[in-house]
């Protein structure tokens, strides 16, 4: 399952993503992992998740986040659920159509893998393609 928050820088939805990250620690049975750009998480979310400070990786592409994503999950079986803080942070390719490509890939991966996705973008919701529209919450 795919899920997006989406909305304008200071819209909170780093906030809603911390709540679920925190809700998905406390109510699940596997492996949480969160990505971010940055360490700006580390004292927000509990210790059981594994954070990943992404910026270190220079991830830049979308098929380098796949390769990210899928050496994470292969290292780990037991995750269930994979956070994205700041997406347009990690990925220089803002192009609608290349989004909507990983959006697709990762809604197959996380079906595929029995995953659960919370990926949170500063866009404005309101110009959001209809591709993406399902998965936002």
């Amino acid at each position: 399952m795919v899920k997006i928050i989406m909305g304008l820088k200071g819209s909170g939805k780093t906030k809603e993503l911390v709540g679920l990250v925190c809700k998905a620690v406390s109510e699940g049975s596997g492996d949480v992992v969160v990505i971010e750009k940055e360490r700006k998480l580390t004292y927000d979310i509990p210790y059981q998740a594994r954070l990943i400070d992404a910026g270190s990786y220079s991830i830049g592409s979308y098929e380098f986040l796949k390769g990210f994503i899928s050496g994470i999950h292969a290292g780990n079986y037991d995750i269930t659920h994979f956070f994205i803080d700041n997406f347009y942070k990690l990925v220089n390719d803002r192009d609608e159509a290349s989004v909507i490509d990983f959006v697709r890939w990762l809604a197959a991966y996380a079906e595929r893998e029995n995953i659960e996705f919370v990926v949170s973008m500063s866009s404005d919701r309101d110009k959001c393609p209809e591709e993406i529209k399902p998965y936002l919450i």
